[in-house]
């Protein structure tokens, strides 16, 4: 997710770098005639990580030119990723995060690292204060608890941590890396 304007830069330059491997890759008749396989998999990887980097770029475009007068819907399929729903409707709000800081009787410091962080390092009751200070209404939320299997061993913070959207985060990084060292 993109959250100002120096990651939407940068997101824009790695897209571009991106286009351009591929193009690169499309030029490279020998390659694809000796290894059509290993061609076809390293185009459509890059490929899928363009169309992940320009959907991003689309999204931070619409929240930053969204009418803050009008209502914005967000949806929140997993808890995890609540920290988002929060840094994008600040965006969508055209909230500095300043603004959103003493709206939600906070520290713009406070603001920042948590935003930075995701939300990770917040205080339940600081959610709720930023929660409040966006005026974000929630209108349905349903909890499956599945208790014939509910764990009875607690969870570790590492546990909780190491969920596929950090493994996610760090296959990007890497395919990121691979692109930068074939330019």
């Amino acid at each position: 997710m993109i959250k100002d304007e120096k990651q939407y830069k940068f997101t824009q330059e790695l897209a571009r770098e991106f286009e351009a491997s591929i193009a690169a890759l499309e030029r490279d008749e020998v390659r694809k005639k000796n290894d059509c396989d290993g061609w076809e998999l390293i185009r459509g990887s890059l490929k899928c990580h363009l169309d992940k980097l320009k959907s991003e770029i689309a999204e931070y475009e619409m929240l930053t030119s969204h009418d803050r007068h009008t209502p914005i819907v967000l949806t929140l399929d997993d808890i995890d990723y609540l920290a988002q729903i929060l840094i994008k409707t600040r965006m969508a709000a055209k909230l500095s995060q300043k603004q959103l800081a003493d709206l939600a009787g906070l520290t713009e410091e406070q603001i920042k690292r948590y935003e930075d962080n995701d939300y990770e390092d917040a205080s339940f009751l600081d959610v709720r204060f930023v929660i409040n200070a966006l005026e974000i209404e929630i209108k349905k939320c349903e909890f499956l608890v599945p208790l014939d299997t509910l764990r009875r061993t607690p969870v570790t913070k590492e546990e909780l941590l190491s969920s596929t959207h950090s493994l996610h985060s760090q296959q990007d990084r890497q395919t990121i890396e691979q692109v930068r060292s074939t330019n």
